[in-house]
């Protein structure tokens, strides 16, 4: 891990904490996550995303947990970005309380992809010759040697469509306000401005960072001046370790 020793709090905190880069597991942020969220001066939570997204699994048990966070522990929660809230990051983000963007910051493409090569006219020229010895008939789909059948398409095209509606229905749970026909239109993958997305609904309001903490702490009644920014310590390495 990254970070050190627990630092002693001193006073009612909103706990910053970041979402940054692809989402492969998810593992550092939610061990963060799960060991603050106990903390009975952590008052509220601020998540600073810059992330375009990653594996679906991670990035939704990173929404349950942030959801859990709020619901069983009673902790608010804020998301906020200046960079890119995109596809499995806007995905997590949906468990927050609030999601609150630059005007100018990246947010949306609610889709899912799965991405394909067809290198048999490579292979050729180059005379490798590939195949497989399986067990079924869809245990090599996808493989970049051959070209893809029809009836895998469908297979991968079905998976696609079912993720899809998981994403859908999420975000229609979480952003209820949304109207139905802007739902629709805007769930095609395409990526949008934050004042758009707050003009659509599918985040609540247009600010900085600080205006984020100060929405994080309203929401646990956290007066001005009265509380910190609790940032987790970093774990201090040595010059043998580097090495």
């Amino acid at each position: 891990s990254d970070y050190g020793t627990k630092k002693t709090l001193v006073r009612e905190s909103v706990l910053h904490l970041d979402l940054q880069g692809v989402i492969i597991n998810g593992k550092k942020f939610l061990e963060n996550l799960k060991d603050y969220r106990e903390e009975k001066d952590i008052k509220a939570i601020l998540i600073e995303v810059n992330s375009p997204g990653g594996a679906v699994g991670p990035s939704q048990e990173l929404y349950a947990e942030i959801r859990r966070t709020r619901e069983e522990f009673k902790k608010p929660i804020v998301c906020y970005t200046a960079g890119v809230m995109a596809s499995g990051g806007y995905y997590a983000a949906l468990g927050c309380d609030k999601i609150v963007v630059a005007p100018g910051a990246l947010v949306g493409s609610i889709g899912v992809i799965m991405s394909f090569a067809n290198l048999e006219k490579l292979y050729d020229w180059a005379k490798i010759s590939r195949y497989s010895i399986m067990s079924g008939k869809f245990k090599d789909s996808g493989a970049e040697y051959r070209p893809m059948r029809d009836d895998e398409k469908k297979l991968f095209q079905d998976m696609i469509d079912e993720v899809y509606v998981q994403f859908k229905t999420t975000v229609k749970e979480a952003r209820p306000s949304i109207k139905e026909d802007v739902l629709n239109d805007y769930t095609d993958g395409r990526v949008f401005t934050g004042q758009k997305a707050v003009d659509s609904g599918f985040a609540d309001s247009v600010g900085t960072y600080d205006q984020a903490v100060e929405v994080a702490a309203g929401l646990a009644g956290l007066k001005k001046d009265q509380y910190d920014i609790y940032e987790i310590p970093k774990l201090r390495r040595s010059i043998w370790e580097w090495g």
